[in-house]
């Protein structure tokens, strides 16, 4: 397992504090060039690339920045056009030596939270989620014309083109868990939310380049046993979200790694059980003293002592 942090794709402290943490793999994350659009031609990865490995940091993993939108998922004009682009951005980490890519099936509402300012331990602010507060909210105008199998449908139109690129580039997709992974947010359907769902997301194309990101939020959020389900899937799984919540999907504050309700030795064994080496990173963390909270979720200082933590079960 390479242990990874997102880092941002120009050099400043959070560099400098991962490898003295220890890191030397990035995920490349939220990525916008000039024009404001996601790169995915191969002088813009090759740069960019090149600035992680000449500071001593392997790229592990691309995500966050794939150009994937709802063009894609809800079928719509551009389409066609808009997985062109993804398959050439595959090609082209092929070439530049980055073999994971994660992207996400969450249509019309991506990440949601109803609070980013939750109080946990130390005065330190996490986030959390009430299905209630957020379904007082309106209903997206798309939704009415979004049923649950037009996803699925647009979901293997866009497989059955993309595996076969990312299989010739030696790339390893991983789809990442709707967030939360509920039925449904304000009548918009949401499809990748149980560990049935990803059966038949592997299904569609069976290929260990068709894999999973493994985020444990989400998945306790299934309320799953956690190990169980790593050993379910095993070599699957392509990339790991390092994380846990307190309660349901439709109820839940997320952790500190350290104080959540998931057994995170018996999850990192289970990893190593199924033999998986590509990367894990700690996922969302509680702001802490003197961040302003601008990027929640997302601030150095929970991460670095998420790896620290993450260092200590691999140790066990």
């Amino acid at each position: 397992m390479n242990i990874s942090l997102v880092l941002p794709p120009d050099p400043d402290d959070r560099w400098t504090l991962a490898k003295q943490a220890g890191v030397n793999h990035a995920v490349f994350h939220s990525l916008e060039i000039g024009d404001g659009s996601r790169p995915y031609r191969y002088d813009e990865l090759l740069r960019i690339v090149n600035r992680y490995r000449d500071h001593g940091i392997e790229p592990a993993a691309f995500e966050g920045s794939v150009p994937v939108t709802d063009e894609t998922r809800l079928g719509l004009d551009g389409r066609d056009e808009e997985i062109e682009r993804f398959c050439t951005l595959i090609r082209n980490l092929g070439k530049l030596g980055v073999d994971v890519v994660c992207y996400d099936w969450m249509a019309g509402f991506r990440w949601a939270r109803t609070s980013v300012t939750t109080p946990s331990r130390g005065d330190s602010f996490t986030s959390a989620y009430d299905d209630k507060q957020m379904r007082q909210g309106p209903t997206p105008a798309v939704a009415e014309n979004t049923a649950r199998e037009d996803l699925w449908e647009n979901l293997e139109y866009f497989l059955k083109r993309v595996v076969p690129v990312a299989e010739d580039a030696g790339v390893y997709l991983g789809l990442h868990p709707d967030d939360p992974p509920i039925s449904d947010i304000r009548g918009m359907p949401r499809i990748v939310n149980s560990p049935e769902a990803y059966e038949r997301v592997l299904d569609l194309v069976d290929s260990p380049h068709n894999g999973i990101t493994f985020c444990q939020g989400n998945f306790s959020a299934m309320g799953v046993d956690i190990p169980d389900t790593i050993q379910r899937f095993g070599e699957r799984i392509n990339f790991v979200h390092f994380r846990d919540v307190d309660g349901p999907a439709t109820d839940f504050v997320e952790t500190w790694h350290d104080d959540g309700p998931t057994d995170m030795q018996a999850a990192m064994d289970a990893y190593r059980d199924v033999g998986f080496d590509g990367p894990i990173r700690p996922d969302h963390v509680p702001t802490m003293a003197d961040e302003d909270n601008s990027i929640p979720g997302y601030h150095i200082k929970g991460k670095l002592f998420a790896v620290g933590y993450m260092k200590g079960l691999l140790e066990e």
